[in-house]
């Protein structure tokens, strides 16, 4: 059976990307070869090399949907203009820890610097930008609502906030902190010392 008689173009690369992902779930990245991948998806061993040139391709874009599902995540809440502002932010804090959870290998993939060393495409970089640009875009708007005092940067102040719940995740994702229940609750406390930046 030859791969057009089974998939439509971009079906077999969306097929491809469903399946490394499942792969990488249940095995790790260790798990992974361009000819398992084929196989899993029921196509020919030549069939990824029309959609990737290489593992390392594929694993990026993985990762690269990875993003957008974490920015599609993000939006929702972040646009719930009915609700506060320190309610949305608490619920984008809650739902990125809920997604690294959910998904660790990915995630892991999303963020792993064996992946960043290898030259990175234009698209992931710019797919990852534009998910930090939404919790990024969130902190600037309690700075435009004059929730934030004037001396403070909100870019900074994001970027700072970002790379402690990434390390928070790193720790559950290292069995350190492994309950998601005390993953959430840590996130609330941050949530409170934010609060102290905060006009009164």
């Amino acid at each position: 059976m030859t791969t057009t008689s089974k998939y439509h173009h971009g079906d077999l690369r969306r097929k491809l990307l469903e399946t490394t992902t499942e792969m990488i779930q249940k095995g790790g990245l260790e798990a992974v070869s361009l000819r398992k991948i084929a196989e899993g998806a029921g196509v020919s061993r030549s069939a990824p090399y029309h959609h990737f040139k290489d593992k390392n391709d594929l694993l990026a874009a993985v990762a690269e949907q990875g993003f957008v599902t974490l920015t599609e995540l993000l939006q929702k809440t972040i646009q719930r203009e009915s609700l506060p502002l320190t309610e949305r932010l608490e619920q984008s804090i809650l739902g990125y820890i809920r997604f690294a959870v959910e998904h660790p290998t990915q995630y892991e993939l999303m963020f792993g610097s064996e992946l960043w060393r290898k030259n990175p495409s234009d698209r992931l970089q710019r797919t990852a930008k534009d998910c930090f640009r939404q919790y990024a875009d969130l902190i600037k708007a309690f700075y435009d609502d004059g929730a934030l005092h004037k001396d403070e940067e909100p870019l900074r102040l994001a970027q700072l906030m970002w790379a402690a719940l990434h390390g928070l995740v790193k720790l559950s994702h290292d069995g350190i902190v492994v309950r998601q229940g005390d993953l959430e609750d840590i996130s609330k406390y941050a949530m409170t010392q934010l609060s102290r930046m905060m006009k009164t």
